[in-house]
Order: C-alpha cells, then structure tokens, then sequence
C-alpha cells in the first residue's frame, strides 16, 4: 500500500500533469470506487471544473477543484492514476476516466478495486479522524508522546495507527523503529522520553529520505510518471529476512505484529 511518500510522489508528479484541466466529461466503470457521492451525481458534479490545487494528507491525495470541492483518491494496495492520451483504451481494470479539455483522459485503475474516491466540499468529512502530519514543522516529540501516553498496543502497531501518525504504514515503521534502536514489540506507553524524541525524528528521517527517493517501487507502485522510485535500495530491515545487519552482522528477523508483516534486528534493537 502506498504510504506517505509514495503518495507525495503521486501529487507532486500528478500536479504539472492536471493543473488547469477541466473535465468535460467521464465514466464509471465500477460503482462501488466511488465512496463518495453516488456516481451519477459524481459525474454531475465533476464536469466543467478545473483541477486548481494539489495536497496530501496522511495516505490521501487531495486534488482541489476551483468549484472549491476536492477529489480524494486513496490508492490503497493496488490504485494507479495516468493521465494518459485519449488513443489509450482502459483495460478491464480501469473504475473510472475522466476526459479532460485538453485531448487527455485520466484513468484511475485498480486490479483489486480497494481504492476508493470521494468529491466532497469539505475534506475533513473524510479526514478528520487521521492523527498530525509527521512532516509539518509544528509535529514536535511531545505531540508523537501524547498519542503514544498508556497504550498497551506494540509500538509498531501504534505506528500504524492513522489516528496516532498521519500517512506511516508498514515500510516507514520499521525502518524508523530500526533507526530510532526501538525493538517494534515493546509497548508504546512504555517508551521513555529519550526514545519517544529518538522515534519522533527517525520517522521523520526516513519518510524525507522516501520522498526524495520517489517512494518504494515494491510490487505495484510507480509513481504517474511511470519511472519507478529508488529508496527500496535503501532499506535496512524491510523485506531483508535472514539477509546480515548493515550495522552488527545479525541476520534480520520477520515476525507478524498487528496482522503485519514486521522486520528488525534483534541486537541493534534489543
């Protein structure tokens, strides 16, 4: 599933690619992508706007309209949005296009149809219940300690948690946990302050090293532009069971915490 910086990858790249396109017209191929409203009136309601404004928050890309509505996608595992020209016939895995002025068309396409899509005036109907953005200026240790204060869960769980951090998924936390020399099955609330602070700034390390790497291409992920993201190279646990620590030697351990497969190593996070 793309996380954080894959999916500021997605708005980065989708943003010279929309902006100042109108929609003069579309189709749904698969109702149920579209969350939010009911597809006819999706179509209605999209046509003759402009794409005026790109953002993200946590997981969600947020394509701003200069009708002041905004279209949210979130790719979950397997979502792909092109731009593409309108000679490109979708394939059965193609939900929705929308044809835009300028000749093109932008297929959103989804093989296991877990996306999904809203248009609503007001973002926070959808997103008010996501935690603080880890990369804005004002996320301080404290913010991260608060959210973590007389949890029970493991802290990667609790990384995992929307509610507790915006955008961090499985690849960001353990390599933050890794980072931060944080064994993934302590218990959040019994993190001491140092290693709260210690946590605080590996997540933020590693999700900037993710978006200057354009993300992680690991099966399904490439970002608009079709040229795949680089920072799968710089992994140091995820995916490398039984493969030696860059730092001690020990080989990597995988184990499955909060249904999730978990990667660390068992010196360097004793």
């Amino acid at each position: 599933m793309p996380e954080l910086p894959e999916v500021e990858t997605y708005v980065r790249e989708l943003r010279p690619q929309l902006l100042g396109k109108r929609v003069v017209g579309g189709e749904v191929h698969w109702p149920r992508i579209i969350a939010i409203p009911e597809p006819d009136l999706f179509l209605e309601l999209i046509r003759g706007r402009r794409f005026d404004s790109f953002g993200r928050r946590g997981k969600y890309m947020l394509l701003g309209l200069d009708s002041g509505e905004t279209l949210i996608i979130h790719l979950r595992m397997t979502g792909e949005v092109r731009v593409q020209p309108a000679t490109v016939e979708p394939d059965k895995h193609t939900h929705l296009l929308l044809a835009l002025d300028s000749g093109e068309r932008l297929h959103y396409r989804d093989p296991r149809k877990f996306g999904r899509i809203w248009l609503v005036g007001d973002p926070a109907d959808v997103l008010r219940k996501l935690g603080p953005e880890p990369l804005e200026d004002g996320f301080a240790p404290d913010d991260l300690g608060r959210g973590l204060a007389g949890r029970t869960a493991s802290i990667k769980a609790l990384l995992l948690d929307q509610s507790i951090l915006a955008g961090v998924g499985n690849i960001y936390a353990d390599e933050a946990l890794f980072l931060a020399r944080i064994d993934p099955r302590r218990l959040g609330g019994e993190l001491s302050g140092d290693q709260v602070a210690a946590l605080h700034g590996a997540v933020r390390t590693v999700l900037q090293a993710g978006i200057e790497g354009r993300g992680s291409s690991l099966q399904n992920y490439a970002p608009p532009s079709g040229e795949k993201g680089s920072f799968q190279e710089e992994h140091r646990v995820f995916r490398r069971t039984d493969q030696p620590c860059y730092i001690c030697g020990t080989p990597i351990r995988r184990i499955v915490l909060a249904q999730r497969s978990t990667h660390f190593c068992p010196t360097c996070q004793s």
